[in-house]
């Protein structure tokens, strides 16, 4: 029985050419994406403003007794734990100067993305329509936290708005590959 011996041989490092010094470029890595200071920026405001509808609503005493606006505090909770843990993600990515364009991990953005922004335009949209109702067709502001209720339904609205170039730069991601 004749068997080879596996042996290791040095390789040399491949000669760097003259600017090699400089910053490594990503070439698809653009604003907004994950690890991106601009992703980091959308991630930061959809938690401020998730976490300020869910603190404005949160803070009414009868927002328990309809169904919409604690839907509302149940969503604005999740897309606020949503971006801050993506938002701590960025920031290590963003100094280890690691790159989050890896397939499963951008599938799992855009999908966690994608879930909590429908889930929260939902939600405002819904609390909207209770606030309409209670605010013109009731005329019973006097006896509700009407002002509460539409910050709230505001700040739900503007963390989707803030949400959705997340959802859509890391859908864009997965089909361009």
């Amino acid at each position: 029985m004749n068997v080879g011996h596996a042996s290791v041989h040095p390789v040399e490092d491949p000669p760097t050419t003259e600017g090699a010094n400089g910053p490594r470029v990503r070439m698809k890595d653009r604003q907004g994406m994950p690890a991106t200071l601009g992703g980091l920026a959308l991630r930061f405001f959809q938690f401020v403003f998730a976490a300020a509808a869910l603190c404005v609503m949160a803070t009414t005493s009868d927002f328990p007794s309809v169904t919409a606006f604690c839907y509302l505090v149940a969503a604005s909770g999740l897309q606020s734990i949503w971006s801050f843990s993506l938002a701590v993600v960025d920031i290590y990515a963003l100094l280890v100067g690691r790159s989050l364009q890896n397939y499963r991990v951008v599938l799992f953005f855009a999908m966690g993305d994608g879930i909590t922004s429908t889930l929260t335009f939902a939600a405002a949209c819904a609390s909207a329509g209770i606030t309409v109702l209670i605010d013109n067709d009731l005329s019973s502001c006097s006896q509700n936290h009407c002002m509460q209720f539409e910050t709230a339904t505001a700040m739900a609205f503007i963390s989707w708005f803030v949400a959705l170039p997340s959802f859509l730069f890391n859908f864009w991601s997965l089909a361009s590959r």
